[in-house]
């Protein structure tokens, strides 16, 4: 019994003992980009966007749907050559205006895309930095977490000292 006791003392002795420092702490991602000002900002502009790239369209839209309506009206009254003329006229508009509805999206979501990727440069450096200061050797996404101890999360610290040093990013 006193061998197990004094083994057991021993290792303890040994064993290297584990710091606040490390243990790994997680940041939320999402939220950060989702919640710091400079993210807001971006929403908000990326979303004002499409909206309005989403109403000019509906506008042209609506065009071509009138345009439509008059085509089919005018049917019978002109030629069988000029229908067809003002048939695929109005399919070579409504192709353009699809053609223009995916720019739109495929725009923005690279705008999008790259807001993203200039917000996780500037968040990366104020995350090693913060490393530095209190001793800590890794920081996780939270993502990539089963469980953890809500005092492991950095996520608001991390946030308000980007909303410190950055209110906006540049995307366009």
């Amino acid at each position: 019994m006193l061998k197990k006791f004094s083994l057991i003392i021993i290792l303890f002795i040994l064993s290297p003992t584990i710091s606040f420092a490390e243990i790994p702490h997680y940041v939320d991602f999402k939220y950060i980009l989702n919640q710091s000002d400079a993210g807001k900002k971006a929403q908000t502009s990326l979303k004002n966007k499409l909206d309005k790239g989403i109403k000019d369209l509906q506008s042209k839209e609506k065009k071509i749907l009138d345009e439509e309506k008059k085509i089919i009206q005018q049917k019978k009254l002109i030629s069988p050559e000029e229908y067809k003329k003002k048939v695929s006229e109005l399919r070579a508009k409504v192709s353009s205006l699809q053609k223009e509805r995916n720019t739109l999206i495929e725009t923005v979501s690279k705008q999008r895309t790259k807001a993203r990727n200039e917000l996780l440069k500037a968040v990366n450096p104020i995350i090693r930095e913060y490393m530095k200061e209190k001793k800590i050797r890794m920081v996780v996404d939270k993502k990539s977490l089963l469980m953890a101890d809500e005092n492991l999360d950095l996520t608001k610290i991390i946030t308000d000292l980007l909303n410190k040093k950055i209110k906006s990013i540049k995307f366009n």
